[in-house]
């Protein structure tokens, strides 16, 4: 894959994007900030936990079921290594970790695993320092799956559409966030809420950014994601909204949340 492993490099700092709710940009954050930390020539492994494998797809894979090993193998499979599955997106200049519809079995084979929780961070250690970040794109649910992403991360950051409902199910990410840390991983924090899909122009999408704000304070970052077409239409032509749309509020505020994620680390 290029990447040469540097003993002397730290320790690749991991980033969970995870929300519960699906369609409220987990993958679209994945992608686009991962981009945005390579464009600051940062070394970076994208990881696709979704067995929708949106990711995958974004990353120029048109069909996810025909990868001969993914996540799911790397899971599951004691001799498969992240060598054995890692893939390259050149002209984003990102390596990830493909997933298919076959993760969505692995819950149940990884039930009477011991130590269950903690078996992508043990795969994870071995590229650790090949990496500065690795970023993980969770499923649209609190499972074993997501467990395992928070007990690899060092962070969580929490896309929030800007609706009312989005607000709904931070209390419980919250709490799960809280139990790991408290029982697998205690250096686990929430790195931030990124307020997504904001539509400018409407009275709720400001209210509920209100109510956010006033309720979470410190905790959510000082931009937004807006609403744009240029999300979906990007991945069409597997790339990222920093490269298909350059200048566009989408690309700046992705490049934005890069520059909060170094500087938080002191990168």
């Amino acid at each position: 894959m290029g990447l040469r492993l540097d003993s002397d490099h730290p320790v690749a700092h991991t980033i969970a994007i995870a929300n519960q709710k699906g369609g409220v940009g987990k993958t679209t954050t994945a992608v686009n900030l991962g981009a945005a930390l390579a464009e600051r020539e940062q070394r970076v492994l994208l990881v696709d936990l979704d067995p929708q494998a949106h990711l995958t797809i974004n990353m120029g894979v048109k069909m996810p079921d025909d990868i001969e090993k993914t996540v799911y193998d790397l899971l599951v499979d004691p001799e498969v290594t992240v060598g054995d599955i890692v893939l390259e997106n050149e002209h984003a200049g990102l390596h990830y970790l493909p997933a298919n519809i076959e993760l969505s079995g692995a819950e149940t084979q990884l039930l009477n695993e011991i130590g269950r929780e903690g078996l992508l961070k043990e795969k994870l250690r071995s590229v650790g320092r090949r990496y500065d970040y690795i970023v993980i794109d969770c499923p649209p649910a609190l499972s074993l799956i997501t467990i395992n992403a928070f007990v690899a991360a060092d962070e969580v950051i929490i896309p929030l559409q800007c609706e009312y409902f989005g607000m709904k199910g931070m209390q419980q990410l919250q709490r799960s966030v809280d139990r790991v840390r408290a029982k697998l991983n205690p250096r686990l924090r929430v790195g931030g809420i990124l307020p997504t899909i904001y539509k400018a122009r409407t009275l709720h999408s400001q209210e509920v950014l209100d109510l956010v704000r006033q309720h979470y304070g410190d905790l959510v970052f000082n931009f937004v994601i807006k609403d744009s077409i240029r999300f979906a239409e990007s991945p069409l032509a597997s790339a990222s909204i920093l490269q298909y749309a350059a200048n566009s509020d989408g690309a700046q505020a992705y490049r934005k949340l890069a520059d909060a994620v170094m500087g938080s680390n002191h990168r």
